[in-house]
């Protein structure tokens, strides 16, 4: 667990883009049984996340025509329960942080995984993101 002073910019820089901060379990299942199509970010405090998970997501969404109907997010080494739920619909993928996982009436239906943000182009990620908006949105 991290100071929550630590994490409150952090948190924000999803949340002042319209994400809604999962704080439980039960917020993370109601999220994504509610249906249609739900973004997930699983957020960090590493240096991947701020230079490509978040901004990748932020970048989609505002730039696609089609977008999730619903954007939320859960925080790694916070919110232990709603992380594991979060990961509990993101199986067969192993945990991984920072990542993001698009739902279609809650059926996991697309995965970005940490080393796919990692190892990529900012660009990459968004076009990998948008892709699945146009698919699934």
């Amino acid at each position: 667990m991290y100071p929550e002073y630590m994490v409150a910019p952090i948190r924000e820089d999803l949340t002042s883009a319209g994400f809604e901060q999962l704080m439980t379990a039960e917020e993370v299942e109601q999220a994504i049984k509610a249906g249609g199509t739900v973004l997930l970010a699983v957020n960090s405090v590493c240096g991947c996340a701020a230079s490509k998970a978040r901004p990748a997501v932020k970048m989609a969404v505002a730039a696609s025509d089609k977008k999730p109907t619903k954007l939320v997010t859960v925080f790694a080494g916070m919110e232990q329960d709603a992380v594991a739920k979060a990961r509990e619909f993101m199986l067969p993928y192993p945990p991984s942080s920072p990542s993001i996982a698009l739902f279609k009436d809650g059926e996991l239906v697309h995965m970005v995984e940490r080393y796919h943000i990692e190892g990529n182009d900012l660009n990459r990620v968004v076009d990998n993101l948008q892709g699945a908006f146009e698919a699934y949105c």
